[in-house]
């Protein structure tokens, strides 16, 4: 018996017992290779002697000094250095504990923007379906991950949302790449004039979808052609990186490939890669000095923001990505990726479509490859994969209603980025290994 509440009230789970590198190890010395990082969290592995020892020496310093009283040496170095890795124009770093703090806290911070500036009937969101920005209520209704929207839909603020940039699903036989992007970035250029430029406050939208999807990448000038489009109505661009930041896709911000800048950026997952739990939201210098030259008090607060041991943290995360050369290795190894899962997997008949960036990579799952109708849901492929995956000594993320949030079913990978080659060789056979397992259980139900 446990009195924890865990996720799934009737799941049985083992203990973790100890990490090393791109492995975990449970109480019974089962060893675990991490393909997805948990959730794209554990960007450096585990065990990893360059981040504890800066926790440990934060420690000895101060553990916590709440921020209405004081600021940190931990918190001054780490907005720093975020923002020194940033576009010119970000440098307003405001600390969390996680991804859907940040996220909530850059909801807020839009609002105080715009009602500072004497326009308080900008109240309205645009968002995408299939997205997902947080479980708490604000990131909920932003975010489109329906199943985890359904429960709460009546204490949801209204948010409105268009289609994603699914390429895969959503482009025309007869349509190019630009032409594609062109119509699905439309989209929101039709959702702001119908709800009226000056009631919108903030597009958001994740620059590659995470686990609603399954690494879903915008085709090419889509993400510019809507920087254009929140210029041309006042509204401001919230990119939500929590899952594909801090290096995870082969630049530091995953924005840097999509040839943009938002102005607003929320961090997360990889920041403290798991030792602590840290997020952040960074704001350009406009939306800043209009606060700072206005009430001069953004009307929110965390117990917890800018907690120095997550800061030492988080610092010494980013810093041995910079000093080993991290972002190439993410590079290398994920094209590594990407080219033995195509080889060992593109024949397979329940494989639809493989893609990614860097080190996060998404398999999506089909029922056939000609027509890509899915999975059937009661085949519950994701469940399978994810059980057999465990018993073959293997982590992965596959989730379920890739689609519309009821059908479709994909595996997400996202492994840390010190992995290396062999390794990546042995994460591609446990897991064509677990596909083909999963496969002949589910086929009885084709």
């Amino acid at each position: 018996m446990t009195h924890v509440f865990h996720r799934h009230c009737h799941q049985s789970l083992p203990t973790i017992a100890c990490g090393e590198g791109v492995y975990l190890i449970d109480s019974n010395n089962q060893h675990y290779l991490d393909g997805c990082g948990g959730a794209a969290v554990s960007s450096l592995g585990h065990n990893h002697p360059r981040i504890i020892n800066a926790i440990k020496e934060q420690l000895d310093r101060i553990p916590y000094a709440h921020t209405g009283f004081f600021t940190n040496t931990s918190c001054e170095k780490l907005a720093t250095k975020l923002a020194e890795l940033a576009p010119s124009t970000l440098n307003h770093v405001y600390f969390v504990s996680g991804g859907s703090e940040a996220v909530e806290t850059a909801l807020k911070l839009a609002r105080q923007y715009f009602v500072e500036r004497g326009l308080p009937s900008k109240q309205r969101f645009i968002a995408r379906k299939q997205s997902y920005h947080g479980n708490t209520l604000g990131a909920l209704a932003v975010g489109g991950n329906e199943w985890r929207r359904e429960p709460f839909l009546p204490l949801l603020s209204n948010a409105h949302h268009i289609s994603p940039c699914y390429a895969y699903r959503l482009k025309q036989p007869y349509e190019s790449n630009w032409q594609y992007g062109e119509r699905a970035a439309r989209e929101l250029e039709l959702k702001i004039r119908q709800l009226g430029a000056e009631n919108v406050m903030a597009f958001v939208a994740e620059p590659i979808v995470g686990a609603t999807s399954g690494a879903v990448l915008a085709v090419p000038g889509y993400f510019e052609r809507i920087r254009e489009i929140c210029n041309r109505y006042d509204v401001l661009l919230i990119l939500d990186e929590v899952m594909c930041g801090v290096g995870r896709t082969g630049s530091f911000y995953a924005f840097e490939q999509e040839g943009i800048v938002p102005d607003i950026v929320t961090i997360a997952k990889g920041l403290a890669a798991g030792y602590q739990p840290i997020g952040a939201t960074i704001a350009n210098d406009k939306i800043y000095q209009v606060i700072a030259n206005g009430s001069g008090f953004f009307q929110h607060g965390h117990t917890f923001m800018g907690h120095p041991v997550a800061c030492a943290a988080a610092l010494a995360t980013i810093d041995t990505i910079i000093k080993d050369n991290l972002l190439e290795c993410v590079r290398l190894r994920g094209q590594q990726l990407l080219q033995q899962l195509t080889e060992a997997l593109q024949s397979h008949p329940n494989v639809g479509d493989i893609r990614g960036r860097g080190l996060m990579v998404g398999i999506e799952l089909v029922a056939n490859k000609t027509s890509k109708r899915p999975l059937p849901s009661d085949t519950l492929a994701h469940k399978r994969v994810q059980s057999i995956a465990m018993s073959n000594g293997l982590m992965c993320y596959p989730m379920s209603g890739t689609i519309n949030g009821h059908d479709g079913h994909h595996v997400l990978l996202a492994p840390p980025y010190i992995i290396n080659e062999k390794q990546i060789e042995e994460l591609v056979f446990k897991l064509t290994l677990s596909l083909d397992m999963a496969a002949a259980q589910w086929r009885d139900c084709l």
